[in-house]
């Protein structure tokens, strides 16, 4: 008799488990569109991402692992990117994009952990060759329900690595990224500690500072729009939680009209009055969050509620001026109003290229 495996969802990771699952033997079925699943003490539960990281380490494939709150995925892009420079078969994986268990033969995997797959993860202490936390925010509240469980799923993933870089890389590194997307207040200590995983990945340091020159920032990550009489326009739409706004404004520079808001995750509004403080002319706020956002910044910052990205847009292209930035880094989900972060920064874009066309 065939063994059996449920797989919860039918999402991309959850029909690569299940494709994964049925080429060891088992007979798969599928439960989606539940809200709660308890599992009995006696039935084993396990993520893809353990799955499928289990599956490639039976096929001799390395990997390299990457978490944290803030900058994950272009720090996954640049390692693979840098592992491909110096020849090697290197595929980003996880969270990133492609499900862990949907990897082909290669010779690297760099895998993107979320604190949503570190909850069902257990992996022995080599299960990486090394494994870095970019840095530890507020993130997620609304599923894990404090700051502190939320940091102890992400410091899970030290337990399987050979080597690892929390929060901080080597001192000697900045001189490799020198000029890159990297090099500024909010990325440097991500790129160091990037630099970091690839010297464990014996990566040459004249291949990591090639891979910095020539990395493309990935979609929706501080990307410009473009320039609208003299108005810059940025999409930050995969700022979703409180902490990448705050990064996001810091690297937009000053003079700010930032528009924010859509689902909120459970963190506190208030722990960005700082940078709005100090940066931001006035916020278009959108989405569920606008009124719980108004309340904790209307006393720092010129708050107005739009409710809709086409309103707030065309309210802040309305009043921007020369030499101003207009940026989207919500803060929040998207899921209120839209099918996902790519969809609102899409949105965004499209809307700031109508309206800028009165700007020129």
């Amino acid at each position: 008799m065939k063994r059996k495996a449920l797989v919860l969802g039918r999402g991309a990771s959850g029909k690569a488990a299940a494709a994964e699952l049925e080429a060891q033997g088992y007979e798969v079925s599928f439960a989606e569109g539940i809200d709660l699943a308890v599992a009995s003490p006696g039935i084993p539960v396990k993520s893809e991402l353990q799955l499928g990281v289990e599956a490639l380490r039976r096929r001799g494939t390395k990997l390299l692992a990457v978490t944290g709150s803030k900058g994950k995925s272009s720090v996954v892009k640049l390692v693979a990117d840098a592992l491909r420079l110096s020849g090697a078969r290197a595929v980003p994986c996880g969270n990133y994009g492609t499900p862990v268990s949907s990897v082909g033969d290669c010779d690297w995997a760099v895998v993107e952990a979320s604190s949503f797959q570190l909850e069902t993860t257990a992996l022995p202490g080599d299960a990486f060759v090394a494994a870095a936390i970019l840095n530890l925010q507020e993130d997620h509240l609304d599923r894990h329900g404090s700051k502190d469980v939320y940091h102890a799923l992400k410091k899970r993933l030290c337990t399987m690595a050979g080597k690892t870089f929390e929060c901080k890389g080597p001192d000697d590194a900045d001189a490799l990224f020198a000029g890159s997307y990297f090099d500024n207040g909010v990325l440097k200590e991500n790129a160091r500690i990037a630099v970091g995983l690839l010297r464990e990945a014996g990566v040459d340091d004249a291949t990591v500072r090639g891979a910095f020159a020539a990395f493309a920032p990935l979609p929706h990550r501080m990307q410009r729009v473009g320039v609208f009489g003299g108005v810059e326009c940025i999409d930050d739409s995969k700022a979703t939680s409180l902490a990448a706004l705050a990064a996001g404004v810091e690297m937009a520079g000053d003079s700010i009209r930032l528009v924010a808001g859509g689902l909120p995750k459970g963190d506190d509004p208030k722990s960005v009055l700082s940078p709005l403080t100090k940066r931001v002319k006035k916020v278009y706020l959108i989405g569920v969050a606008g009124e719980t956002f108004a309340a904790a910044w209307s006393g720092a910052v010129d708050c107005e509620i739009c409710g809709t990205m086409e309103c707030a847009v065309a309210c802040a292209m309305r009043e921007a001026r020369a030499g101003e930035t207009v940026l989207l880094s919500p803060g929040a989900a998207s899921f209120d109003q839209f099918q996902s972060f790519g969809e609102r920064g899409e949105v965004f874009a499209r809307l700031v290229k109508k309206e800028g066309k009165e700007k020129t």
